[in-house]
């Protein structure tokens, strides 16, 4: 009998640990402390069970909430709040120079910041990281390689490998689905992205994940021959005669009627023909997997009659 008992009683202990096992898929960053080296180059000690996160950048909200840990946010930047996942009473901090008190009584298992945030102070998080608070910074990101490095580098940070994995592999998919009919644009349309109205126009060159966005769905910036972000002269894009104009600015109530609008811009082809199209903010301003949505509106906006079949 006693044979039988231990037998049993073996059995049911293989049991209870599979099911801890299996239980723990979801895991909050693994079972043992671990170290990374974040996307700054910076290594940092990743604790072993993590249950709170503050996050100062919005794309790393989502991130952090696509791999099914938005409950765990415990603080947010103000651009994070109303985000789907992120809880309603986080704490609100400011993204660009956070209330450092606010965060030493939080003691959050980790903090993720972006480097806009204390850009211009040394070491500004010691204090967190003496505490044992994990602080990792994931510079924004200009390619869409690099934000899904970005991805795979907060699942790992979260323990969620597969899950990131799966995200990366699915954003990949519809990217190349995509661009897959970009491929068959023989005349290319030419288009000036506006993040800014006037008078302070704002848009981007090369090297800049919106730009590979346009190239992909077979469009031409036609700011493409300068890099990164840029301020824009009336007069620059005037001349530049854009087929189709995009804005993605969300702080007046009718962009696309105000370009629309706009004196000495009726010449311009977008203009003339009511090529003029609204993008939705959130999607290409981020840098995370939801750049995939902005880049299905950019496409059906530019080229209808192949994106809209």
């Amino acid at each position: 009998m006693k044979t039988k008992s231990r037998a049993v009683c073996l059995a049911l202990a293989v049991i209870l640990a599979l099911s801890l096992t299996a239980c723990g898929d979801g895991n909050t960053a693994g079972s043992s402390p671990r170290t990374l080296t974040d996307p700054s180059g910076a290594e940092i000690a990743v604790p072993g069970k993590i249950e709170s996160v503050a996050v100062l950048a919005p794309s790393l909200a989502e991130m952090v909430a696509a791999l099914g840990h938005g409950d765990q946010i415990a603080a947010c930047d103000t651009s994070s709040v109303g985000l789907e996942g992120v809880p309603e009473d986080a704490l609100v901090l400011d993204m660009v120079a956070p209330d450092m008190e606010s965060l030493v009584s939080l003691k959050p298992d980790v903090l993720l910041v972006t480097n806009m945030s204390l850009y211009d102070q040394e070491a500004p998080y010691q204090p967190l990281i003496d505490l044992g608070v994990c602080v990792a910074c994931v510079p924004t990101s200009d390619s869409i390689a690099d934000i899904q490095g970005d991805i795979a580098f907060v699942a790992e940070l979260l323990g969620e490998q597969d899950r990131g994995k799966k995200i990366v592999d699915e954003m990949q998919a519809q990217i190349d689905e995509l661009a897959e009919k970009g491929k068959t644009v023989t005349d290319k349309k030419s288009v000036y992205f506006e993040i800014s109205a006037a008078p302070y126009l704002y848009s981007f060159g090369s090297g800049v994940f919106l730009n590979e966005l346009l190239e992909l769905i077979g469009a031409e910036n036609i700011l493409a021959g300068e890099t990164g972000w840029l301020g824009v002269t009336e007069e620059t894009v005037v001349a530049a005669q854009p087929d189709v104009i995009l804005t993605n600015v969300n702080y007046i109530d009718d962009p696309v009627a105000e370009i629309l609008g706009r004196p000495g811009w009726d010449q311009v082809p977008a203009v003339k023909n009511g090529e003029v199209y609204a993008i939705d903010n959130m999607a290409s301003s981020l840098p995370d997997q939801n750049v995939v949505e902005a880049m299905r509106q950019i496409a059906l906006a530019v080229y209808p009659e192949i994106y809209g079949e």
